[in-house]
């Protein structure tokens, strides 16, 4: 787990300072300089082409991960690196080509509850291209296990340019229309410097070879474009919906909640970019043992800290929408939902890296395809009848319940679970924590206090999580930031 902390840990001071920057975008500067409906508009463009993206990517971002460690000569590593260059040209171009002859019929698909996305049907479609070699690129390196410079493209650049760019708008240098050409042209941006960095840790050496396995690997790839299309249609389509079914402000209001919630997963995301190719490491050299290990700390070690955010939103949640635009706080309920959802996603630890990495990541098409047909029915439900809190539902409920399915697949097929007795006095402390601080807040301005009782809370978390010594990592770690030993 050495290189896991390290890299982690550094993955996530990268990550929370880019949730930081996108932050006072999201609940400050886009709610101040924006209108709902261009704020709206911007939060559907790009959830509409991180649904289109795996499908861009033709699953290449899972393939270089799941079997680059599999060939061991620089020949061969060469041969896989140039046909996972190619490979998503099989979708991207007919798709322009489609985008070009259809575009009518789709725009007007589009944009029938809200006609300003008409206008904007290209731009979905550029972004999904520029997220999906992104992707590519950042697998690029993770395989090399350099992860970092690529978490701060991820998380970091994009969100700061878009500062910059809303700024810009509040000084009327740009319009609202070119804020949104903006954001788009510094995707694309951001697709090139990664490419730059992937290419200077291994030039590509164009190898048209024989490579032996190719068929498991183009295999892999057609799937995981439809089970990656459909993890993404999870966690987008809410987004996506509400602006087929409701106004579009109601996506900028539901965006904002989302993003808050979208915190708590932050722990999961930062580990992800290295337990993916150990574990994709792990069982190409079929170490159980080490798998099981890795499971349950990882596991462990996100649950605590992902619980701790937790907490810390929830009971200043109160507080943080007074510093918002009234319109903006219907959307309470929708963090604590989404909040519970993204909480259990961290405490199945590298549970998607074991599907995805693993011979049996065909049962995740066949799961996901059910989950995808039941979030969108459950949205059609619930949007209609409760409006952004439907949404919020239904992502809920579909998230709970794949992940259920994920646990016990895992436990079936590898024997192994993510649970550990102190996965179960972690739950008793953030239940405890939550009854303790939830009826109270300081009469303060919010921001003072969101402060003192996010610092109260902060103490008495670590304070036990560091003395009963709920994770040996965590442990571990601090000890090493208190010089104690």
């Amino acid at each position: 787990m050495g290189i896991v902390l390290n890299q982690s840990i550094k993955n996530t001071f990268v990550t929370y300072a880019g949730f930081a920057i996108g932050a006072i975008n999201v609940l400050f500067l886009f709610t101040k300089f924006v209108s709902a409906e261009y704020f709206g508009l911007v939060t559907f463009i790009f959830s509409t082409a991180n649904i289109m993206m795996p499908l861009m990517a033709f699953g290449v971002h899972n393939t270089i991960v799941k079997f680059y460690s599999s060939f061991k000569t620089r020949q061969s590593q060469n041969g896989f690196l140039s046909l996972m260059l190619l490979l998503p040209l099989a979708i991207i171009l007919p798709s322009v080509l489609i985008g070009s002859l259809a575009f009518d019929t789709i725009s007007d698909w589009l944009s029938k509850e809200n006609p300003i996305v008409k206008d904007y049907t290209w731009y979905i479609i550029i972004s999904a291209i520029a997220f999906a070699y992104f992707e590519v690129f950042y697998a690029w390196s993770k395989v090399q296990l350099q992860s970092v410079f690529g978490n701060f493209m991820k998380e970091v650049f994009h969100r700061l340019c878009t500062t910059v760019l809303l700024i810009c708008l509040y000084f009327n240098y740009i319009t609202a229309e070119e804020l949104v050409v903006g954001m788009v042209v510094v995707y694309i941006i951001r697709m090139v410097i990664m490419k730059i960095y992937a290419f200077f840790l291994r030039f590509p050496v164009f190898r048209l070879i024989k490579l032996k396995g190719i068929v498991p690997i183009l295999k892999y790839s057609a799937l995981i474009i439809i089970a990656g299309s459909i993890a993404n249609i999870i966690l987008e389509i809410d987004k996506f919906m509400l602006g087929k079914y409701v106004e579009i402000e109601n996506v900028a209001y539901y965006g904002v909640a989302i993003y808050i919630a979208t915190v708590i997963g932050v722990p999961y995301r930062s580990m992800n970019q290295i337990t993916n190719p150990l574990t994709a490491k792990l069982l190409n050299e079929k170490n159980k043992v080490g798998l099981k290990v890795l499971y349950q700390k990882s596991s462990l070690s996100l649950f605590i800290i992902s619980g701790f955010i937790f907490l810390i939103i929830l009971l200043n949640i109160n507080q943080l929408y007074l510093l918002m635009p009234n319109q903006y706080t219907n959307g309470i309920v929708v963090v604590f939902v989404i909040g519970l959802a993204k909480l259990s996603d961290n405490l199945l630890g590298n549970n998607n890296a074991i599907l995805f990495n693993s011979d049996y990541y065909r049962v995740v098409l066949v799961m996901g395809v059910f989950l995808a047909f039941s979030t969108v029915f459950l949205n059609t439900v619930f949007i209609p009848w409760l409006g952004v809190n439907g949404a919020a539902y239904a992502t809920c409920i579909t998230i709970f319940l794949y992940n259920t399915i994920k646990v016990l697949f895992v436990y079936n097929k590898f024997k192994i679970h993510p649970f550990t007795a102190s996965t179960i006095k972690v739950l008793v402390l953030i239940v405890f924590c939550g009854l303790a601080f939830y009826f109270w807040d300081f009469p303060f301005h919010p921001i003072l206090s969101i402060g003192l009782k996010s610092l109260l809370i902060s103490l008495l978390y670590g304070f036990i999580v560091y003395n009963f010594n709920l994770s040996e990592d965590i442990s571990s770690l601090i000890n090493k930031l208190l010089k104690l030993r």
